[in-house]
């Protein structure tokens, strides 16, 4: 982490990559004299001074301490300082090792500063409460981080931020042009969770719509004429679709009512970056040939309430806190998380792969197998019956991708004690995505196990990951002092 972390874009990168983003001002100050961005940070001994300048910045640390450090250290200390994106401060033995470094480091400091506090407990409470008082500084020891992790900083920085009751819906008034971000960001995913029931409810009821009739040339006896499997087929392709974008929908709301609304400002960029995904896989028709009315006007409709979603950063932080809890449950949900992390990015190769095959091949050999036939007699059934499979395989592909980035950072970014709605949010969204592909494959008898075992693996690993974090992701919150 350190070699990536000394070079700017990979502090870019980490920072991003554990979510952290820039302290509040309130928790900016100094210490020995040094200004600092955040009242925290980390004393190391000599031996680790090259490591931690470089490592501790995209934590989240605000400064870098270096202590005890004699006139023999002072060669180490002052590679350490070379090149460093982080005020470094020295706690000297001796005035020659303070004559030898002075020209090399930002400060000095003394171990009977009352302002500053050493971490040797990784509790963020007791950090956090430092910090709340004018001019606290905390510096963490290296076995804080070596038991906690290297979340600590942001923990103990958003414990220490000051929040604000969130809004609630009387909040939000019947004027459209002050309605706020969060509210956007939950009328598109209940949009898009109402076009997938929409959808669910064409492919269970008439399969084909007028356009998809007009596109083929054929009705739905024709079809299942030329090919007994073929309309069952459309119908697993179409009901799968459908329950992803009903689990789009509810990744949308989750992070609108429970991220957005509450000022967590990575939830904007969850929601940002899946949304671009996914509004982007309407241009597949460029390959596909085949533009779908519906899928189009849900685009043009949704697309507006999106862009009203994201065009603003979240205002004040509204998020209350959990109280911190028994060190092994974290552990626990630790590994539901990376079992979550995992989970997503499977499904966004997967997402990939579709599209890929959707755009090109457009079948695999497990489903000309189900369907008995090959890709050029069912293009001599219909030359258009090829493009109008492959909207619908491209199109789930697309869909998978923009349902897993999300899935992915929200495990990633919004792992905290007593965050319920994120539990439930992943919950709902492994329901609706996982279940009807499952019931629609056991339905029409398309039952390979190669061709379904990505599913069986990916509930296996939610399911366990879930379950794992439930007792942190669901730990109850203190209520908000009224007044």
């Amino acid at each position: 982490m350190a070699a990536i972390g000394s070079r700017p874009t990979g502090a870019r990168l980490i920072a991003r990559g554990f979510g952290h983003r820039h302290a509040p001002k309130r928790l900016a100050g100094e210490i020995a004299g040094v200004p600092v961005t955040v009242r925290l940070g980390i004393t190391v001994p000599p031996s680790l001074a090259r490591e931690a300048v470089r490592a501790m910045p995209p934590l989240g640390a605000g400064v870098v301490e270096v202590a005890p450090v004699s006139a023999a250290d002072a060669e180490t200390v002052r590679q350490a300082a070379a090149g460093r994106s982080i005020p470094l401060v020295v706690r000297a033995c001796d005035p020659e090792a303070e004559a030898a470094l002075k020209p090399y480091v930002d400060g000095f400091t003394s171990s009977d500063d009352p302002h500053v506090v050493y971490a040797s407990d990784p509790s963020v409470t007791v950090a956090a409460a430092v910090l709340k008082e004018p001019g606290g500084v905390v510096l963490a020891r290296p076995g804080v981080l070596v038991t906690a992790g290297p979340g600590w900083f942001q923990r103990v920085t958003e414990a220490a931020t000051p929040t604000a009751p969130a809004p609630v819906l009387r909040d939000v008034g019947r004027d459209p042009r002050r309605w706020p971000a969060w509210w956007w960001a939950l009328l598109v995913g209940l949009g898009m969770a109402g076009a997938g029931l929409g959808a669910a409810a064409i492919t269970l009821g008439p399969v084909l719509l007028w356009y998809d009739r007009d596109y083929l040339g054929m009705t739905l006896h024709e079809l299942h004429a030329g090919n007994h499997h073929l309309v069952h087929f459309l119908q697993h392709d179409r009901i799968t679709m459908a329950g992803t974008m009903v689990a789009i929908g509810a990744l949308y709301t989750g992070l609108a009512v429970g991220g957005i609304r509450r000022g967590w400002p990575w939830a904007r960029e969850v929601y940002l970056l899946s949304g671009a995904i996914g509004f982007l896989t309407v241009f597949y028709f460029l390959v596909t040939g085949f533009v779908e009315p519906l899928h189009t006007a849900t685009t043009i409709v949704l697309f507006p309430m999106f862009v009203a979603a994201v065009r603003r950063t979240p205002q004040a932080p509204r998020w209350n806190l959990a109280p911190e809890g028994p060190e092994p449950e974290r552990r626990r949900s630790l590994a539901g998380q990376l079992l979550l992390i995992v989970t997503g990015t499977g499904l966004f190769v997967g997402g990939a792969v579709i599209s890929g095959v959707g755009l090109t091949a457009v079948f695999v050999p497990t489903d000309l197998a189900f369907l008995g036939t090959s890709t050029q007699t069912l293009e001599a059934v219909n030359p258009r019956l090829v493009p109008f499979v492959a909207h619908d395989r491209a199109g789930f592909g697309g869909a998978l991708m923009a349902a897993a980035v999300a899935i992915v950072l929200l495990s990633a970014w919004g792992w905290r004690r007593g965050e319920a709605w994120v539990f439930w949010t992943l919950a709902a969204a492994a329901a609706a995505g996982f279940l009807p592909a499952v019931v629609v494959h056991g339905a029409i008898h398309y039952t390979d196990f190669i061709h379904l075992a990505p599913v069986y693996f990916g509930i296996a690993m939610t399911g366990t990951g879930l379950l794992l974090a439930r007792p942190y992701l669901c730990s109850k919150a203190p209520a908000r002092p009224k007044g």
